[in-house]
């Protein structure tokens, strides 16, 4: 998928109340029960349904790595929904999103001052809007290019403006090489 749709479904994972399942064998019941047959489960992994038939009787039970990887990511996307709702609603009215990364950083400035790209690391509280905006980009089908704007104009205004108190004349930041991105509820 994307760094930045990773970092914010795995935000919301943290609020999960019970572990998901983690053997194969569990995983494929879980999927079974939701999609409501084993023909549909089949189809979403593509593999036979005797295949899934087999994982939900325990004939077998340790799938092929990658296999194994489509079960998990399945699952954990339909885990506890109503759990994850209600996360992402807290964040985008009250809670707000806390992001921490380590990115290159620099913004467009007038003539005079210090606009150099450099390395930073940030650990930034975000306001309950720019949560809602992520969340909502991210559900609409942003691209992650999308999504890492959202991002940039939120550090703008929080990080290099302190939320209108400093740096009025800032016209945009660069957020780029982004290597360590992580978000928190």
């Amino acid at each position: 998928m994307s760094l930045f749709g990773d970092g914010l479904e795995a935000a919301v994972q943290k609020a999960f109340t019970r572990p998901a399942p983690k053997s194969a064998p569990a995983q494929m019941r879980y999927l079974v029960k939701q999609l409501k047959g084993t023909r549909a489960v089949a189809q979403m992994l593509r593999i036979s349904q005797r295949t899934v038939e087999r994982y939900v009787k325990d004939q077998i039970k340790k799938p092929r790595p990658d296999l194994a990887a489509r079960l998990e990511r399945e699952v954990k996307a339909r885990w506890q929904p109503q759990i994850r709702a209600k996360a992402r609603q807290r964040a985008a009215t009250t809670g707000g999103i806390v992001v921490d990364t380590r990115a290159r950083l620099g913004y467009t400035a007038p003539i005079g001052s210090t606009d150099q790209d450099r390395i930073r690391h940030l650990t930034v509280a975000l306001p309950p809007r720019y949560a809602a905006r992520l969340f909502d980009a991210q559900e609409q089908g942003a691209t992650e290019q999308r999504l890492q704007e959202i991002a940039a104009e939120a550090l703008k205004e929080v990080y290099f403006q302190d939320g209108g108190r400093r740096a009025g004349s800032l016209e945009e930041v660069r957020f780029t090489d982004i290597e360590h991105l992580e978000f928190d509820l």
